[in-house]
């Protein structure tokens, strides 16, 4: 007979789960697992506290709770010795010199009685900015249309005033390049056995579009004609960078194609094309597009200084837009060439509907990355003359009725924190998208 007792066990219900550790949860759990789950990593944060202790309470101070918020002159912002009430050593912001200078800042030198126009052009973007950039609202397809064909042509209306002339002689040089590009486009079908007649029909559209618009601009509404020399501030830091965010995308795309391209000939001018722009700094082509390129045109032919800086700025972002773009492509495999062939899809068909979604998803911060040099680049425009942001700012610098030795420090800082803001924005959004179409398996 066994006598060793019966110690078996057999569980007939289940416990409550306990709470996890407290060292593990909460911020605690957060600040072991994120800021000191090794020496190393421990070492960093304190060295980063340490170096956010030296920094960010005088920073707050000067910009905040030292500065001045109110005030009608230089008075405000100077000490005794300077002939103001601060007591002797005082320094910091000057924030009433930004209020004054508010409208400057924004506008430039825009007449005021035309500001209105002004304000209309920034509701109109924005709104049709907005909703384009959330996913959950429809209609895309309209705000597209509306932002990128309908929206720059009202916009250059009423900032402008229209009424541009153009002579007779413009419409047949028009008809004869519009006449010539069918002509091309229709040998290059034929050569490649697609559909000529739609691409032709296609392209015949798009130039008489382009017609209609020459046309409404061209059109007296009965506004004020502003000369680009007034336009300034904040105002003239978007159209460049909204212009060169625009052209270079779909140009860095056509361009990205064509240095992967099989023709000798498409091939070789992407590649003069990219690396003669990415070979070239900013400031020189906005230095040659504003004092060598009129020497080199017709005699009676000129270009607004505006419209060469657009140009230069666009087509030097569309040279490193279009190397993102083509680095794109090269990150698809192979095999999704070979399937689009496989089912029958045209070269066209294959980079629309196949390979140009996937490349364009994959380099989302590459493209940001480019736009959000290209917007701070801007600045850049101030050297040739153009006040943009930058240059409202530089500008006010000269007015007796502010000079204090903090007014240049606080229109920087004002500066770099409206940049920051933009900047960090289109960050944002970025790594939202990224998310959004983010289709891999984690």
């Amino acid at each position: 007979m066994n006598s060793k007792p019966n110690i078996a066990f057999v569980r007939d219900h289940m416990d409550a789960a306990m709470p996890p550790p407290s060292s593990e949860v909460g911020a605690l759990g957060w600040m072991r697992r994120n800021l000191f789950s090794s020496v190393s990593n421990t070492i960093l944060t304190l060295l980063v506290v340490y170096v956010a202790y030296l920094i960010i309470p005088g920073s707050l101070e000067w910009s905040i709770f030292n500065a001045v918020w109110e005030g009608t002159d230089r008075l405000a912002c100077a000490t005794t010795q300077q002939g103001g009430e601060l007591p002797v050593g005082w320094h910091a912001a000057c924030w009433p010199y930004v209020i004054a200078y508010s409208k400057l800042f924004i506008y430039g030198r825009y007449p005021d009685p035309e500001l209105w126009r002004v304000n209309l052009v920034l509701v109109m973007f924005f709104a049709g900015l907005v909703p384009l950039l959330m996913p959950s609202v429809g209609g895309k397809r309209v705000n597209l249309i509306f932002m990128l064909g309908i929206f720059p042509v009202l916009a250059l209306v009423l900032l402008s005033g229209g009424n541009f002339e153009f002579g007779q002689s413009f419409w047949e040089k028009y008809a004869i390049f519009s006449l010539a590009v069918l002509v091309a486009v229709f040998l290059y079908m034929r050569a490649t056995e697609n559909s000529a007649m739609g691409a032709v029909k296609s392209t015949a559209i798009g130039l008489a579009i382009f017609a209609a618009v020459i046309l409404f601009i061209s059109a007296d509404f009965g506004l004020v004609s502003i000369e680009t020399p007034l336009w300034g501030g904040f105002v003239m830091t978007l159209v460049i960078a909204v212009t060169g965010i625009v052209v270079s995308l779909p140009l860095g795309i056509i361009l990205a194609l064509g240095r992967r391209s099989q023709m000798p000939a498409v091939r070789l001018f992407s590649v003069i094309f990219i690396e003669f722009w990415r070979g070239v700094p900013l400031i020189t082509v906005l230095f040659m597009s504003s004092v060598m390129l009129p020497l080199f045109l017709p005699d009676g032919v000129s270009f607004d200084k505006l419209l060469r800086a657009l140009i230069g700025v666009a087509l030097f972002s569309t040279a490193y837009m279009a190397e993102v773009i083509r680095g794109g492509m090269q990150a698809i495999p192979k095999g999704q060439y070979e399937g689009a062939m496989a089912v029958g899809l045209s070269y066209w068909q294959s980079m629309r509907m196949i390979i140009l979604p996937q490349a364009l998803k994959i380099v989302i911060p590459g493209i940001v990355n480019t736009f959000i040099g290209l917007f701070k680049d801007t600045t850049l425009v101030s050297i040739i003359g153009l006040l943009d942001f930058l240059g409202m700012i530089v500008l006010s610098h000269s007015d007796p009725k502010w000079a204090t030795p903090v007014q240049a420090l606080t229109s920087y800082l004002f500066c770099a924190l409206v940049f920051f803001i933009f900047c960090f924005s289109m960050g944002r959004y970025s790594i939202f998208m990224e998310n959004r179409l983010n289709t891999g398996h984690r």
